[in-house]
This record gives C-alpha cells, structure tokens and sequence, in this order.
C-alpha cells in the first residue's frame, strides 16, 4: 500500500530526521508507535493523548534524555514484558548486546531479539540500545545489512550519543 493509503491508520504523524513516526491511539492508551520511511506526511494529532504523544516524540528528538510519560496498551506476553522492562533501563548512551539480556532474563540471545522486534513502542522502550556481540543486529524484526530500519537505529544510537555503530 501506498504511504497515502496509509495515512488514516495514525492517530498522528511526527517528522524525524529519519522520516517519520506513527503513533496509534485508541481508548485512551498509547497502542503502538512505528518508523516510517519519508513518504508519510507529518499529521496532525486526532485527539488529546496522540497530542501529548507527538509533543513527547518532537521532545526526545530533540533532547535524547528526555523521557516518555504515556499510556501504554497492554500488550506482549509475559516474556516480551520482561525483556522490555530490562530494555527500559538501559540508560541513554549504553547499550547491551542480545547476549547480555539474555543472561539477565536467563534466556536465550535469539528470544530477545524476537521479543525486541515485537516491541510495540520504540523510543518509550529503547531496543535500539540492543546490539549484537559483533555489531549492530537487526532491528524491527529487519536484519538487513542495510536499509531503512537499521538506518533508523544508527540515528537513534548516534542521537543519544553512543560510537561505533555508523
């Protein structure tokens, strides 16, 4: 489909220097945000919650310390939710591999990565501070050596100030 035929799917739509990010609402909780390459349009906010999701978005790609304070839906299995509690406390700058949560959750690298790629929140839950041992590792459930979703986590590493992943 075309970005066009997709533009209805959003609550609204946020410009970032990568292309774009779409936020979702719906019975006021946040239901999801995705990275969009450039041919969506910026939209403006349906509603007061897509609203304050928006501003937070144009804040954290501005100040990459600032930090979310949203509704989220409930969503994810049990394990998704405990990889991304791990996640959610990787402070901005670090990183950890695969590998390293895995240890934390007594799992397995290749889970986390699936439970990463699930993650219906990015930039609120930050999987893109999550590498692999020798490099960046995928991304969206995109492991591309190239493209835009892992173009997508090179900006956001490279914006919270961490080196080594251009």
């Amino acid at each position: 489909m075309l970005a066009s035929q997709n533009h209805h799917l959003f609550s609204a739509i946020v410009e970032a220097p990568f292309g774009a990010i779409g936020i979702r609402t719906e019975a006021g909780v946040l239901r999801e945000m995705v990275y969009l390459p450039r041919s969506f349009n910026e939209k403006a906010p349906e509603d007061s919650l897509s609203e304050k999701a928006a501003r937070q978005v144009e804040r954290y790609l501005n100040e990459p310390d600032f930090r979310f304070d949203l509704p989220l839906a409930e969503v994810g299995t049990l394990f998704q939710r405990r990889v991304w509690g791990v996640i959610s406390g990787i402070p901005r700058g670090d990183v950890l591999t695969y590998g390293q949560v895995a240890k934390l959750i007594r799992s397995a690298p290749r889970a986390v990565g699936q439970a990463c790629g699930a993650n219906w929140f990015p930039l609120i839950i930050p999987c893109h501070r999550v590498t692999a041992s020798g490099g960046l590792g995928g991304f969206s459930n995109h492991d591309e050596e190239t493209g835009f979703h892992l173009g997508v986590k090179r900006w956001l590493l490279a914006h919270e100030g961490v080196e080594g992943y251009r």
